[in-house]
């Protein structure tokens, strides 16, 4: 069997003289230094006595050298673990202890609080800063090690189904999970954006997402390698840097909230969009509102697509064809999606909600030691609960409705925090709402809407539900609005309805 190792199948279409990265320093990478510096680290890892299924778990700042330690880390064998720079040692102890990581990878500046929890996983620590010629010694031990190797390596040959990733889950719901990710799972689903979006060696990517998520580093990254282009690389969104990128940039990936920052400055305008061909948003929805905007700005329609950590991504909009607001589109070339009624597991008609399922050769290989819960997820036939409300509109589109988790039951009867969300947003006033179910002594679960005004606007509680009185039925109608700045949201712009129904537990608890 031919080597299925995901860096090997990628680099088969390197153009070794061709450029890979522009950095913000000014450096340039050409794909012979994707090769030279990923060998580097790939030759360092073994030194360390790391082998094939050992696991590397890393928690640096975004740097070009940080990417290349991941393709090191799969041509070497081994299975990559990116965490997210927001999580405390306290988190940090429970992932290094799950996955019980070979080597642990952490910013220098965080190298004195994290290792005792290393030791305690019985992890080698190393550390790897953003790595320029001032910085020197600062840019960490794993900098200088790969400076010293050798920039020769003969990748490890892998199966398709070998683990190249774990990425844990949110932990929205009880402990993280570590999602498992094969060399194949990673391979077909870039190669299917790669081919669906269009990309080319002729494309320039701005890059700006993180690379500890699925979205900066699998889909980002990879599609960019995969294809052969090239990126502008920026260590994070940075709006300035953004509009000087542009003109010389022809895709952009994104969140809702990059998209908003750059409708919200004059300097953004359909001129300095001229030479962009696609915007790609996703991690969270994007309002119709922002997509209409988008549009009426520059012409382009921004392209929404859905995914998950355990999938990478399920469907798009389409490249060519209507890009529908408020649809994540169709099912991807290779990916069987279906919507079915979360008690039964039967289908349910196009218009109707249900829980979505996949099944393909993007969906991951179960849960890191959890196999119980693995089970759990996993249908008899292959397919894969996703937890995600949705239904198909009379075209076929999807639309997502929210998470399971989120479905609000009040009274005994079924309430979709989206159909109540639209109709806020659509208030005048109104900039964004989340609505959230509270546990309320009489009816199971109250309704409570938490509503963003638009600058400005001085909407209140009384005027917000006189409004929804004949938009919406009865007990769908938030029986509390509350007004903040801004709704919560992670790194990757979704808002966190849990940390707003732990805000508003005890509402209802005096009714």
């Amino acid at each position: 069997m031919s080597d299925q190792n995901l860096f090997t199948r990628m680099a088969n279409g390197f153009d070794h003289a061709a450029r890979f990265a522009e950095l913000p320093d000014g450096r340039v990478y050409t794909y012979q230094d994707v090769l030279d510096v990923s060998a580097r680290f790939a030759n360092v890892l073994t030194s360390m006595g790391v082998v094939p299924g050992d696991r590397v778990a890393v928690q640096v700042p975004k740097s070009i050298e940080a990417l290349m330690l991941y393709l090191g880390t799969v041509r070497a064998g081994a299975v990559f673990l990116p965490l997210n720079t927001a999580y405390t040692p306290a988190e940090v102890r429970y992932f290094l202890g799950n996955a019980t990581p070979k080597v642990f990878v952490c910013d220098p500046a965080s190298a004195q609080a994290l290792a005792p929890v290393a030791a305690e996983a019985g992890a080698r620590l190393e550390t790897l800063g953003v790595w320029s010629a001032e910085a020197g010694e600062k840019a960490g031990t794993m900098a200088a090690l790969g400076l010293a190797a050798s920039p020769e390596f003969e990748t490890v040959p892998r199966k398709g189904p070998d683990l190249a990733a774990i990425l844990y889950t949110s932990g929205t719901t009880g402990r993280s999970k570590g999602a498992m990710l094969s060399h194949d799972n990673l391979y077909s689903n870039s190669a299917a954006l790669a081919e669906h979006w269009r990309f080319t060696a002729r494309d320039v990517l701005i890059h700006v997402l993180p690379i500890y998520h699925t979205h900066g580093l699998f889909v980002a990254s990879n599609v960019t390698l995969i294809a052969g282009g090239s990126m502008i690389f920026l260590p994070k969104f940075d709006l300035d840097q953004v509009l000087a990128a542009m003109p010389r940039a022809s895709a952009m990936m994104g969140v809702p909230t990059f998209y908003t920052r750059l409708l919200d400055d004059p300097r953004f305008t359909g001129e300095i969009a001229g030479n962009m061909r696609l915007f790609v948003s996703g991690s969270a929805p994007l309002l119709a509102e922002t997509h209409r905007a988008f549009e009426a700005r520059t012409g382009h329609r921004i392209l929404e697509r859905y995914g998950m950590t355990e999938t990478n991504m399920n469907t798009s909009n389409p490249y060519e064809g209507e890009r529908r607001a408020g649809t994540v589109g169709f099912a991807l070339p290779g990916v069987d999606l279906r919507i079915v009624d979360p008690e039964t597991g039967a289908p349910v008609a196009d218009g109707q909600i249900g829980v979505i399922e996949v099944k393909g050769p993007n969906v991951f290989q179960g849960y890191w030691q959890m196999p119980e819960k693995t089970a759990e997820e996993m249908r008899p036939d292959g397919f894969f609960i996703t937890g995600d409300l949705a239904m198909r509109d009379p075209d076929g589109y999807v639309v997502i409705v929210g998470r399971a988790k989120d479905l609000i039951i009040s009274g005994g009867l079924n309430i979709y925090p989206k159909e109540v969300e639209e109709a806020i947003d659509a208030l005048e006033g109104v900039l964004e709402s989340a609505v959230i179910g509270v546990p309320h002594p009489d009816f199971g679960e109250g309704v409570v809407a938490v509503v963003v005004r638009e600058p400005g606007a001085s909407l209140e509680e009384a005027a917000v539900q006189a409004a929804l009185s004949d938009q919406l039925a009865k007990f769908k109608q938030p029986k509390r609005v509350f007004f903040v700045e801004a709704l919560p949201r992670n790194t990757m712009g979704k808002v966190q309805k849990k940390a707003l129904r732990e805000a508003h537990s005890g509402l209802f608890s005096a009714c």
